[in-house]
């Protein structure tokens, strides 16, 4: 249960507005899409409004297509959280895309939901943004090993994309590219596409070492058979290089030593 100043904020005992009506423009927009777990979503909400300390909004896309998470919603409710259903649910890019439309923020920090701020993570994502030439920062960064078909974890702090555990973008950046793309329908390689369409445009993807987090399960792969994510992750993974396949000069550089 949520406690604390920032958990009686929270139980308001108003419906949070729709996403769709006017929003309170916002320095930074922390967006998360949900596909159940409540417990997960309200961890991440207690972290965000105990710990962000930029002028922002929390964003839930919700994409469950459960009443119960979308009656959990209608019980959570702050000037700063607004919330948007999918229903019926959409691919996960298409469901990320909903929600940079309808951010209010000229920064988006996109957010696995089973992420937990342990302090201002924020913050520091918002200063890598003000160097015009990084488009897209995190403390997740991956590099290819000297080609676009495979990819390994780097610290950076140059790197060739960001994973979507935790990724900052400006808005009119993510506009200007169409967002992610929408036939990435399972969230796999879906960050690392976007990512490219980000630094295809020019800019860099950097990484923000040292933020306060935790990383908890991912509850999309575990709740994938075996089987089937890695009959998905294939299928991005090809999409993925039908079109930045010959693009290695968007790589950063090989394979550390």
């Amino acid at each position: 249960m949520l406690d604390g100043a920032a958990g009686s904020e929270l139980h308001a005992l108003q419906a949070p507005p729709q996403a769709a009506e006017p929003a309170t423009p916002r320095a930074v927009t922390l967006l998360t899409v949900v596909h159940g777990w409540i417990p997960d979503v309200e961890r991440w909400l207690l972290s965000v409004f105990t710990h962000c300390k930029a002028d922002f909004e929390a964003l839930v896309v919700d994409n469950s297509g459960d009443a119960r998470m979308a009656g959990w919603m209608q019980t959570r409710a702050a000037d700063r959280l607004r919330s948007l259903r999918l229903d019926p649910p959409l691919g996960f890019a298409t469901a990320v895309n909903a929600g940079i439309e309808a951010a209010a923020g000229d920064i988006c920090v996109l957010f696995d939901p089973g992420i937990e701020l342990t302090g201002d993570a924020v913050s520091p994502l918002m200063a890598a943004l003000s160097d015009p030439t990084v488009v897209v920062a995190g403390p997740f960064g991956i590099r290819g090993k000297g080609t676009l078909k495979e990819f390994e974890e780097d610290p950076g702090p140059d790197v060739d994309a960001i994973e979507a555990y935790c990724m900052a973008f400006r808005r009119a950046d993510a506009q200007a590219v169409e967002g992610f793309d929408p036939k990435f329908r399972f969230y796999r390689i879906a960050d690392i596409d976007f990512s490219f369409r980000l630094r295809d445009r020019g800019g860099r993807a950097v990484v923000v070492p040292g933020l306060p987090l935790e990383r908890y399960a991912h509850r999309l792969w575990e709740a994938t058979p075996a089987e089937e994510r890695d009959r998905l992750s294939r299928r991005n993974f090809y999409r993925f290089l039908d079109r930045w396949g010959k693009r290695e000069d968007l790589l950063v550089g090989g394979s550390r030593p």
